[in-house]
């Protein structure tokens, strides 16, 4: 009788049913486990634990497909420690308790236990606070899992008593080998040329789950005469979307490559950050709002028309909408990357705040306090002020701070763009002040 099951289709469980393609391929070691040199080379902080036979709590920190289920697996059988997994997702009160009991029943007895706990974040604070005492008497080794970042979803306390490592995105010759691994359990090739061999790789997007569920579709096209191109690849898949979540860590590490490019003034990496965040479903008008923002922060009085191009491009793209719009915002994103730059009233206006933080509550000098009644100018109130435009040059030079505080200097504005003539007449300024004895 026949196969049922030929190469390419999932092997059956020893119950009968299918497998997945990243299920069977699944490392047996850790020494098997593609790319995360950085947590699992020799010399590298997992790598020390084991060798010391001292492993801490852990909390993998990284996108999905990484394998952070999988050396928390590895670890436990590298440790003679029983495995036990939940999600966070799916686990309330009452299963957290039950997973507690069984642990210490185990502890009792000489068995430790490794928790794997995977999208721990989504634990809130009194959740993630129960597994405190279970941590400190030894009655579980935590291992959490999590694609946000620990700093801002994890308690400080249960971060005080676990190591965070950081799993990289798998690059291409990570997910090339993970290819080759592949090909090699199904004993075939791709069906694939060169280029679109490379084109499947990227559609991973660093997530090497996703890669052998793309192998497993590939593998099952049937009827197929030589290797697909990029062309009919792409026809037959759908391109995975990028990792990319509006209120998440994706969001902001995307704007603030963004933001970076701009400052940098490097109008290319500007726009690649800016595409990726549209083709991801940013809202445009949020990219609108940072690129003025951009304009005021980064640029300042450096070119004051900055920011009306901001606002400009602002409302061409309300008036136009997507995705003729959108083309509005990137010739205002090229327009910042290439302004000069200067951060002169940024700074200038921190120092003032903080200044005025500082001061409280002084008075303004009398000789500038209007004095609309007798007493008020009895008290001194306008006395000595000297109306600028008498002046022959337009400039008193009056001191315009509290008389406790004395002549402060916030703003030094930069030898760039407009800023230039700015410096020329804060400089000039000075000079007047000076000769006339402020």
């Amino acid at each position: 009788m026949a196969d049922l099951f030929d190469s390419s289709d999932p092997a059956p469980t020893e119950g009968g049913g299918p497998r997945p393609l990243a299920d069977r391929l699944r490392p047996a070691r850790l020494d098997e486990v593609i790319g995360q040199e950085q947590v699992l080379g020799p010399e590298s902080p997992l790598g020390v634990m084991l060798a010391s036979g001292t492993l801490s709590s852990i909390v993998f920190w990284g996108p999905p497909g990484v394998g952070k289920t999988t050396i928390a697996r590895l670890l436990a059988d590298a440790t003679e420690l029983h495995f036990v997994q939940i999600s966070a997702i799916f686990t309330g009160v009452p299963e957290l308790r039950k997973v507690f009991e069984a642990a210490k029943h185990r502890h009792a007895n000489g068995q430790g236990t490794l928790l794997f706990v995977d999208e721990i974040h989504r634990f809130n604070k009194a959740q993630q606070d129960g597994f405190l005492p279970h941590m400190e008497d030894g009655t579980i080794l935590l291992v959490g899992a999590t694609t946000e970042n620990p700093s801002f979803e994890l308690n400080a306390a249960l971060l005080s008593r676990a190591q965070v490592l950081v799993l990289d995105r798998l690059g291409l010759a990570d997910l090339e080998r993970l290819a080759q691994r592949a090909e090699k359990l199904l004993d075939r090739t791709l069906p694939l040329d060169g280029h679109a061999r490379e084109a499947l790789l990227e559609m991973a997007d660093g997530d090497g789950r996703a890669l052998l569920n793309l192998i497993e579709q590939v593998m099952a096209w049937r009827g197929l005469e030589g290797k697909l191109s990029t062309d009919q690849l792409t026809h037959r898949l759908m391109r995975r979307a990028a990792q990319y979540d509006k209120s998440g860590d994706g969001h902001y590490n995307l704007i603030s490559a963004l933001h970076k490019s701009v400052r940098g003034s490097d109008p290319d990496a500007a726009l690649y950050w800016f595409a990726r965040m549209l083709d991801a479903g940013e809202d445009p008008r949020f990219l609108a709002r940072r690129l003025t923002r951009m304009a005021v922060e980064d640029i300042g009085l450096a070119d004051p028309q900055a920011q009306a191009v901001c606002i400009d491009s602002w409302q061409t793209y309300e008036r136009l909408g997507s995705p003729e719009g959108e083309l509005a915002l990137a010739n205002a994103l090229v327009y910042l990357a290439l302004a000069p730059k200067s951060n002169g009233t940024y700074v200038a206006y921190k120092a003032a705040r903080a200044a005025a933080k500082k001061t409280g509550s002084l008075m303004p000098p009398k000789h500038i306090l209007n004095a609309p009644t007798r007493l008020m100018k009895d008290q001194g109130y306008g006395s000595g002020y000297a109306y600028d435009h008498d002046a022959e040059d337009g400039f008193s030079g009056q001191d315009y701070f509290p008389e406790d505080m004395g002549r402060q200097r916030f703003y030094s504005p930069v030898e760039r763009g407009f800023e230039r003539d700015l410096k020329k007449r804060v400089e000039y300024f000075d000079r007047l002040r000076r000769e006339r004895g402020d």
